[in-house]
């Protein structure tokens, strides 16, 4: 009787607490890349779920049918030397787990890294998206700006971030629009996303990289184009210029809050040559690179930006 009374409080525990929780960022996808992930990571549960209660229900069978309180105590079970059709059961079924896990992950790899479903035929949004400790900086080279630890997006369009680090190996990772992927120091790594839905979420390093590691975030917004074509207008107003020399301060280890600038430090200091990119995909004007007298007001924050 106790042991009862202890099992249904614990199950009644459990469920308190999982009502209280909220959705898992990753199984709440904004993007057609991340929903093809979620998928995945259902499918791949559903399976092993399945198998779980398929070998504790063939355990408790046995353990039932097959109990020492059932045989008289003289039995002697029979000698047998194996069973074809057991033997090719029990192997032949993870097999076919396996293989038909793999042929998903497969094609799914293939998936994500291409340009989204739905979106081939549009031109893309490229962010350039570095890494500095514990930072992230966000050049938009068509749009001639940068933003440091937030990034705006439109919505309905494709996303082709450029990936590199002025500092160790990073792991760029907004879940709900799609997995994470590596930026580091010698390469520039692509990644293909999109964002279906206006909407704030969590982007981060997913790679240890120092003591600064739990802070090295970034929050996202999407938006509808016109939005952010207002946003962009809206910086080039009231944004300072990057200069070469604020940008050297920006790499200096720590932590910063949110900041815009108009131009990019892709002309003074471009990213890696590397297998998967490197070149610059637009220009930036020659003004904006050029030194404020007033290094305080280059650093001016625009986080009121995300009132649209």
């Amino acid at each position: 009787m106790k042991f009862k009374w202890t099992l249904l409080s614990a199950i009644f525990t459990i469920a308190m607490m999982l009502t209280g929780c909220e959705p898992l960022t990753v199984l709440d996808p904004k993007g057609p890349q991340a929903e093809r992930q979620a998928n995945d990571i259902i499918l791949s549960a559903g399976i092993m779920m399945f198998i779980v209660l398929v070998v504790f229900g063939l355990l408790a069978f046995m353990l039932i049918k097959y109990r020492a309180s059932k045989q008289s105590k003289d039995y002697e079970p029979p000698h047998i030397e194996g069973n074809v059709i057991v033997e090719a059961i029990c192997v032949g079924i993870p097999v076919l787990i396996v293989a038909f896990l793999s042929f998903v992950s497969v094609q799914s790899n293939y998936i994500v890294e291409a340009t989204p479903k739905g979106y081939e035929d549009k031109e893309p949004l490229v962010v350039y998206a570095s890494s500095s400790n514990w930072k992230w900086h966000f050049s938009y080279p068509e749009e001639d700006i940068e933003t440091v630890n937030y990034l705006y997006i439109p919505t309905d369009r494709p996303l082709e971030f450029k990936l590199y680090s002025y500092g160790p190996i990073t792991s760029f990772w907004i879940p709900q629009l799609g997995g994470q992927k590596y930026a580091m120091a010698d390469m520039v790594n692509t990644l293909h996303l999109a964002a279906d839905v206006p909407g704030e979420f969590m982007g981060r390093n997913a790679n240890f990289s120092g003591k600064g590691f739990a802070e090295n975030t970034f929050n996202v917004t999407a938006m509808p184009e016109d939005e952010f074509d207002d946003w962009v207008k809206e910086v080039k107003e009231t944004a300072k210029p990057l200069t070469e020399e604020k940008f050297n301060e920006l790499l200096e280890p720590g932590h910063l809050g949110q900041m815009t600038f108009t131009g990019t430090h892709l002309e003074f200091l471009p990213p890696p040559e590397g297998e998967n990119g490197g070149h610059n995909h637009g220009s930036t004007d020659s003004d904006s690179h050029e030194e404020h007298s007033d290094s305080e007001n280059s650093e001016e924050e625009h986080t009121n930006h995300s009132h649209h």
